[in-house]
Formats: C-alpha cells, sequence, structure tokens
C-alpha cells in the first residue's frame, strides 16, 4: 500500500474528499515525525509503538579492501507491532 492508496482508503472509509483525507494523513504522519525527532516514543494502542533506538559507533570491515571503517553512533526510528497488529496478520 503506498501513501496514495492509504489516502484514498481514508477518503472512502471516513466519507471525506481526497484532499482532506490526505491532510489528514499529512498532519498523523507530521506529528509522528515531530515526537520522534525530540526523542519521544508514539504509542498507538492495539497497532504499535514508534520510538527511537539510539545505536553506539562500531568498527566495521570493507568487504572489497578489508580496510576497517569506524561507524558513528546514531539515533534510529524503530517500531513494535502491537498485540492487534500482530493477531489480525497471523
Amino acid at each position: 500500500m503506498t501513501k496514495k492508496d492509504l489516502i484514498a482508503h481514508v477518503a472512502d472509509n471516513a466519507a471525506i474528499t481526497k484532499k482532506q483525507a490526505g491532510i489528514a494523513v499529512d498532519a498523523i504522519l507530521d506529528g509522528i515525525k515531530n515526537t520522534l525527532s525530540k526523542g519521544d516514543k508514539v504509542s498507538l494502542v492495539g497497532f504499535g509503538t514508534f520510538s527511537v533506538k539510539h545505536r553506539k559507533a562500531r568498527t566495521g570491515v570493507k568487504p572489497g579492501s578489508k580496510d576497517k571503517i569506524t561507524y558513528p553512533a546514531k539515533n534510529v526510528p524503530r517500531f513494535k507491532a502491537g498485540k492487534g497488529l500482530k493477531d489480525a496478520v497471523l
């Protein structure tokens, strides 16, 4: 499902226009993005939890030349599916 498909689905189920549904979907995604950028988590009961995980710096090896590379520490987004989503998929 693409963002366009999601907007069409929301528009059909909520009996609103695709333009209104697009605004709603964008608002939700922006809210999640802004919350994660602050380091907070977003919990949607029955669906899942979006959070930020800190990865430590690490050393790796370049496959072609066997040179050692240092990968810097960084924050990465994480999603953990909730029980409702897990049950729906099974």
